[in-house]
């Protein structure tokens, strides 16, 4: 049964209190028919992630707007150039991150990730380098994924690994295979059983892009 607006408001709230970073910091949740609308400001963008990931964890939420700003101390304050060299430096310190194939752009305190990988978990990595260096107020990362295996995409082999995942219920989910693009279809009880499909059709050999259709629904 879904839960009401005032209820999933207090769970979110307390998730959020329960993550050590965020227990004192000052984050709105408004609450519509499942959509969590995030607001207020916090000092890093790794608070803005960690109270965005929260919510996400949540049962009942079935989408997040993030309007969390990043605003920073005096201390924390750097100019574009001083980001983009830690930026430079994190990255080339990350073994999961190939060498040289990131680009990086720097606004305002604003990062662009751009390039080419062979594989998402690699890209998800480069966001991750990043996320707790000083100055920085938010990332977009435009990295695409083009996998160097020539193998065609199994979609039995996919199916069967969601099907060991214990924490998803496969019997609703739908995979379509096309050329380099897997589709994910179908229903979900919760965003992290959806994230995890994902993440699980990602691992895939020969995935390019992996269009995430999965509808989260309450448990009945």
């Amino acid at each position: 049964m879904a839960q009401s607006n005032e209820v999933l408001q207090k769970n979110v709230q307390d998730a959020i209190k329960w993550e050590p970073l965020l227990s004192a910091a000052e984050i709105g949740v408004i609450v519509k028919d499942g959509v969590v609308t995030l607001t207020g400001a916090v000092d890093s963008y790794t608070k803005k992630l960690g109270a965005e990931e929260a919510t996400k964890n949540v049962i009942g939420v079935k989408a997040v707007v993030e309007k969390i700003e990043v605003k920073f101390g005096p201390a924390e304050k750097k100019d574009d150039h001083e980001i983009a060299t830690e930026i430079l430096r994190a990255l080339e310190w990350n073994w999961e991150v190939p060498q040289n194939r990131v680009k990086v752009k720097v606004e305002n305190g604003w990062i662009s990730l751009s390039g080419e990988l062979s594989w998402n978990y690699q890209k998800e990595a480069a966001q991750k380098a990043i996320a707790n260096l000083d100055g920085v107020k938010g990332v977009t990362n435009n990295i695409s994924i083009k996998a160097e295996s020539e193998d065609a995409i199994e979609k039995k082999l996919i199916e069967e690994a969601l099907d060991r995942n214990w924490a998803i219920d496969n019997r609703n989910i739908d995979v379509v295979v096309m050329g380099t693009k897997v589709t994910l279809n179908g229903t979900v009880n919760s965003w992290y059983q959806k994230q995890e499909a994902g993440r699980i059709a990602w691992n895939a050999p020969g995935v390019w892009n992996v269009d995430n259709e999965l509808v989260i629904e309450d448990e009945n």
